[in-house]
């Protein structure tokens, strides 16, 4: 049932039609997006209304319930912007509901190899090109949208792996050569930290492991490239723009709060025009 120019089920009547993510991972074009770790569904309105292409309800390194991350899919989605979940582990049944409540894809963590990917993949495709069991929720339009889903899923779903470690890096090609994967993020933390220098960026390690995940991707260019430039820094997009990276999440929700937090406490206690707010009256 899939043509050329797919009705995406998860579009609403009266909004202006997007081309699909899925489509756009596969040009030469950057897209740039957020994270989010606070199960708060204000922070998701007020990030998809940001100018974001997509945003990611993360629920690894948070405390987000399976119900408040269909709530934030949902406003993500309504807002005009493509929802993606990172799973907490690659688990199946996780799969099927996060895709059942209507994401758009999967960021898969601490992708090792080719199987492994491939697996998610299958966990997100109906049979016979998947293992997915077959369910009418809301992805599916509560029961009035199925066969527009079923196509939907099968060519233009989003399924990411997450290269966090070393392991992943030594068999980046084979995985990015798994159908059904449209890229790969790296996830700076984790993969320094199976180098055994965590956070240690500049390490020469974790630099050469940088220098092979550029390497693999460029024989793949029809996949989106990925990092997670996690300080809030729009230069260090830049830097990894210009080194080829063209899926960019940047930073986190959790991290915009309290850099706002700290610098804006910092102006104001500072020595400067601003703390005239803060000065008392010397005692007489």
């Amino acid at each position: 049932m899939a043509t050329s120019e797919p009705i995406h089920p998860h579009r609403y009547p009266g909004r202006e039609p997007r081309e699909l993510l899925r489509r756009r991972l596969a040009k030469p074009e950057v897209t740039v997006g957020s994270w989010i770790q606070l199960g708060q569904a204000a922070i998701a309105e007020i990030m998809a209304a940001a100018g974001y292409d997509w945003i990611v309800v993360d629920l690894e390194h948070s405390v987000i319930s399976l119900r408040e991350a269909e709530e934030m899919i949902r406003i993500i989605r309504m807002s005009g912007v493509d929802p993606l979940v990172r799973l907490s582990h690659n688990d199946p049944v996780q799969i099927k509901r996060v895709m059942d409540a209507g994401a758009e894809g999967l960021i898969v963590p601490m992708v090792k190899t080719a199987a492994e990917i491939a697996a998610a993949v299958d966990a997100v495709r109906y049979p016979p090109h998947g293992t997915r069991g077959v369910g009418l929720a809301r992805a599916q339009g509560y029961g009035t949208r199925f066969e527009e889903y079923r196509a939907w899923v099968a060519n233009d779903s989003v399924v990411i792996a997450q290269i966090e470690h070393i392991e992943g890096v030594r068999n980046l090609d084979a995985i990015l050569r798994t159908p059904g994967v449209a890229g790969f993020i790296v996830g700076p933390y984790d993969l320094s930290g199976s180098l055994g220098v965590p956070g240690e960026f500049n390490h020469p390690d974790m630099l050469a492991a940088l220098a092979e995940i550029r390497r693999v991707a460029a024989l793949h260019p029809h996949l989106a490239a990925g990092y997670h430039v996690v300080p809030p820094k729009p230069e260090l997009v830049g830097q990894r723009i210009d080194e080829g990276y063209r899926f960019i999440a940047y930073s986190t929700d959790m991290i915009f709060i309290g850099e706002t937090c700290r610098s804006g406490i910092q102006a104001v206690r500072a020595d400067g025009p601003d703390a005239r707010y803060l000065r008392r009256p010397q005692a007489s």
